[in-house]
């Protein structure tokens, strides 16, 4: 396994479980606000999921505008889990794709920014992947604050002696 297919693979397997651990809370525990990043654990894990979306469509040169916007009406964790599984399954064969050709250096048109800017496809699924990374240490926080326990470190290796248990 290469080093694209194991930080694929974990930031899928480590926003996936802190969906899972967090249907221990409460609705409105969801919804409490914190003073961090996007202050709920609803908005933090839509925005997480939004971005994979986004991104994934704008390298593919696909519409990003069949995605929600970035306050959904209260996505259930369900409906959330759902979409992670199509946009994490959609960003890995996009990045998959660019490691195939060895297009890391080659450029796209992010045409969401004002003007357009180039991008070019290994910063941006670099920078994709360090974006979840940072957002699910929120969501640890959150999570801690709201007294979930236990909670996973959420690294690679972990993820990586998970993923050796199911092979």
């Amino acid at each position: 396994m290469d080093l694209l297919d194991r930080l694929l693979g974990h930031d899928a397997w480590t926003t996936r479980l802190l969906l899972e651990r967090s249907r221990a809370l409460a609705d409105a525990d969801l919804d409490r606000p914190f003073d961090i990043g996007h202050q709920t654990l609803r908005a933090t894990f839509t925005h997480i999921i939004r971005n994979m979306e986004i991104w994934s469509a704008l390298m593919a040169g696909s519409d990003p505008s069949s995605f929600p916007g970035p306050n959904p009406e209260r996505p259930t964790l369900d409906a959330l889990l759902a979409r992670l599984d199509v946009a994490a399954a959609r960003f890995a064969r996009t990045a998959r794709s660019v490691a195939a050709r060895d297009g890391w250096d080659e450029r796209w048109l992010d045409v969401l920014d004002t003007p357009p800017v180039e991008k070019t496809f290994g910063g941006a699924i670099a920078h994709l992947l360090t974006h979840s990374m940072h957002h699910r240490a929120q969501v640890l926080f959150m999570l801690r604050q709201l007294g979930v326990d236990p909670l996973p470190e959420g690294d690679v290796l972990s993820w990586e002696q998970e993923h050796a248990k199911e092979n």
